[in-house]
């Protein structure tokens, strides 16, 4: 794993701040989503990047009870 060099503490709620230049990297906005999950002894943040749960497709969203649904898996569903 390839270190950056940079360091940051943590505030009293438990956030860091990513610095501008691994956002710009990594195409990350303001209001993304992050995953957040443990590989063995390391945090992993991942940019989220919003798909189907059910077919994984990318277009064509619609958002139901905080998931994304394809409106092919809609039409299939509602069959």
């Amino acid at each position: 794993m390839k270190t950056t060099g940079i360091t940051r503490k943590i505030d009293e709620l438990g956030r860091i701040v990513l610095p501008i230049e691994l956002r710009k990297q990594f195409g990350i906005e303001e209001r993304d989503s992050i995953e957040i999950y443990v590989e063995g002894d390391r945090i992993i943040l991942k940019k989220k990047k919003e798909a189907c749960i059910f077919c994984g497709k990318t277009i064509g969203l619609v958002s139901y009870k905080d998931h994304m649904v394809c409106k092919s898996c809609i039409e299939e569903l509602s069959k």
